[in-house]
């Protein structure tokens, strides 16, 4: 595993001679390693089957680069220069996993490794090793961790499934490694009967770390196997178990337990001040909430009344079954086939429900039913969220346009566009799938077409979404249904087919088409690794570059200028794709009739096809562009994703 001496030698001195000489060589690509940094290893302490993740940056997937976690230093006294081989997970976290064999390669059994620690990447094609500045490391080894139980912290009246706080040492954190279990013991006796104290237990209850990586507090849910869901008290015991992965158990002593129980109870509902929307999550707080499913559940009943905006009042009387997420936490989607939705229409709803809600929980046959508590929620029109999801393959298909540097930049660009051509639209666009949110759009942007027929990008949902009924629309990966179909089944968009407007494409890129222009070639020449200098971090570190409004100073002639030419147009170009691509979910063009784009080819139509929209346009170039919907397009677009916000004053073509 570990390269040769000789090869880094070799390597480094290869190094200083290019520094010597100035710099890094006309066209040497930026591999995206300059940057490469190794910030935590954890957690710190390891057993056989443990997940040991590395935090950084400017990581790299295979092919291109093949990633290593060096250690450097002694283990158990003994001096160690060991790799690991680290699992890409993204462009800022490796991940490793610890076999007994792999941790062997420190040293036989358990001890301690005092050191340094680097993450090294082979970049494969040029064979070039990058390597991290190191980190002051220590890593202790174990086969088996004995628990310890300092203090159980609750109450003391609890609910159940409230979460019983735990602090110690020797606490397994789950997966591969093992489980800590709480082993729950005693006898509980009801408030309402005859005074006597039934015995329950031994109740096993799994252990998640209170925070990632930490052994020294946990928490465990009291389950309604340990004495129901009925208000009275419990008197008992709790011991931890550690349960590793190859059967070894190994117990804690015994501590006493005490809690009061109440019955379920609604604190809360949503946020305040956040809005109910159509496929949102309505968050419920209290405590006593039960998982639906085997042996029980949970049901909330609301009562009132609902009051328009502009309209008369509905009564409003109906149950839901929420989505459990923890005894103090359940959550309910705003959806069209509920109750609810069969007394408002809750897609175009604008207005406020005032009543109460009352929970219901059941579990082993007894139904519990909390108190009445007051509740209030705002309900307005849909809101559609989109998540852009930026693939690795992405970030590596800018190496060949010589951008990969230029990734953050490119990617603000892109929104600023998707911003423009969707404003005054009740929608929002984000980079991470969001928590508030169960029904919301994705769009994926890659790099190569898997399709094979060079695509910019192509929307592969299920037929014509007139009216934007699904709301959780992907765009990308596989659709096999779309496949049923006989057309393409990868959807997204595609980087690397952009290569079909230059007159000289690089090789194992998408050949050169009929819609070639030397704009292309005059905006991306001078950065091509196979015709121009790629910017690098580096470089980018003493260059001030110039904010860009709109394309007419481009393709410039100084290289700050080029480069955010460069920048500003291939947004541009993708950020107009991907406009382009959630249309077409969003039911447009024509989205009462059959067609899938525009008639004809008009200028800055923003769904004309494909053929009829000219890298000059999408990039906005020489006074063309910004593509725009037509006015028809976007009059559905508003009713559709109706918006407090008023329509931007501007010229939109004829549909």
């Amino acid at each position: 595993m570990r390269p040769s001496r000789c090869s880094r030698a070799v390597l480094a001195a290869l190094a200083a001679v290019l520094l010597a000489c100035g710099g890094e060589p006309e066209g040497r690509e930026d591999t995206g390693l300059e940057a490469l940094g190794l910030t935590d290893v954890s957690p710190g302490l390891v057993l056989p089957g443990t997940r040991i993740v590395l935090t950084g940056h400017s990581f790299l997937d295979q092919p291109l680069g093949v990633s290593w976690l060096r250690l450097q230093g002694t283990y158990a006294g003994v001096p160690v220069d060991t790799y690991f081989p680290a699992e890409f997970v993204d462009f800022d976290r490796l991940e490793i996993q610890a076999t007994s064999s792999l941790l062997h390669l420190l040293g036989p059994g358990p001890g301690t490794f005092s050191g340094r620690a680097a993450v090294e990447v082979d970049f494969v094609p040029d064979g070039t090793r990058y390597a991290s500045v190191p980190l002051a490391l220590t890593l202790e080894v174990a086969e088996h961790l004995e628990p310890v139980l300092d203090d159980v912290a609750a109450g003391p009246t609890i609910r159940v499934n409230e979460p019983i706080q735990l602090q110690g040492s020797g606490y397994l954190l789950g997966g591969d490694e093992g489980t800590t279990f709480a082993v729950v013991e005693g006898c509980f006796t009801a408030a309402e009967g005859d005074g006597q104290c039934v015995a329950v237990g031994p109740v096993q209850v799994p252990v998640t770390p209170a925070e990632p990586y930490d052994r020294e507090r946990g928490v465990f849910a009291f389950v309604p196997e340990i004495a129901g869901i009925r208000a009275g008290s419990f008197d008992g015991t709790v011991q931890l178990r550690n349960q590793h992965a190859d059967g070894q158990l190994v117990e804690s002593p015994l501590r006493a337990m005490t809690y009061a129980l109440a019955e379920t109870l609604v604190e809360a509902v949503g946020p305040d001040g956040e809005p109910a929307t159509l496929g949102r999550y309505v968050e419920i707080t209290g405590g006593g909430f039960v998982k639906t499913g085997d042996g029980g559940g949970t049901v909330l009943r609301f009562a009132g009344q609902y009051q328009p905006d502009d309209g008369d009042t509905v009564p409003l009387d109906f149950e839901v079954v929420p989505e459990f997420v923890d005894g103090r936490t359940v959550r309910y989607v705003i959806n069209e086939e509920d109750a609810l939705a069969s007394a408002i229409a809750v897609r175009e709803a604008r207005g406020t429900f005032t009543g109460t809600v009352e929970p219901v929980v059941d579990w082993g046959g007894t139904e519990v039913i909390g108190q009445a508590t007051p509740a209030s929620l705002r309900l307005e029109p849909v809101r559609q969220v989109v998540v852009l999801e930026w693939s690795p393959s992405y970030v590596e298909a800018l190496r060949p346009f010589g951008l990969r540097a230029l990734d953050a930049a490119i990617r603000e660009r892109v929104r600023q566009v998707l911003v423009r051509d969707y404003a005054g639209l009740n929608i929002e666009f984000r980079d991470a799938p969001p928590d508030d949110y169960a029904l919301y759009s994705t769009i994926v942007i890659a790099g190569p077409d898997p399709n094979g027929l060079g695509l910019l990008g192509y929307d592969n949902t299920p037929g014509k979404d007139t009216g934007n009924e699904r709301l959780d629309d992907k765009i990308g990966g596989v659709n096999a249904q779309t496949l049923e179909t006989g057309q393409p089944g990868f959807g997204g968009v595609f980087m690397e087919s952009l290569f079909s407007f230059s007159q000289h494409p690089p090789p194992g890129t998408v050949g050169s088409a009929e819609v070639a222009t030397i704009s292309f070639d005059r905006i991306f020449d001078p950065f091509r690794p196979d015709r121009g200098q790629p910017v690098t971090s580096t470089e980018l570190l003493g260059l001030p570059l110039p904010t860009l409004q709109s394309g007419l100073l481009c393709p410039g002639s100084d290289r700050p200028t080029q480069i955010s030419c460069a920048v500003f147009v291939l947004g541009s170009v993708v950020g107009s794709t991907v406009s382009h691509e959630l249309g077409h979910s969003l039911g447009l063009a024509d989205p009462y009739g059959s067609e899938f784009h525009d008639d004809g080819d008009a200028p800055n139509r923003l769904m004309d096809g494909g053929s009829e929209r000219s890298f000059d346009e999408r990039g906005e170039l020489f006074g063309q562009g910004p593509s725009r919907f037509c006015v028809e397009e976007y009059e559905y677009l508003r009713e559709i994703l109706p918006s407090s916000d008023p329509a931007p004053e501007l010229e939109r073509p004829g549909c």
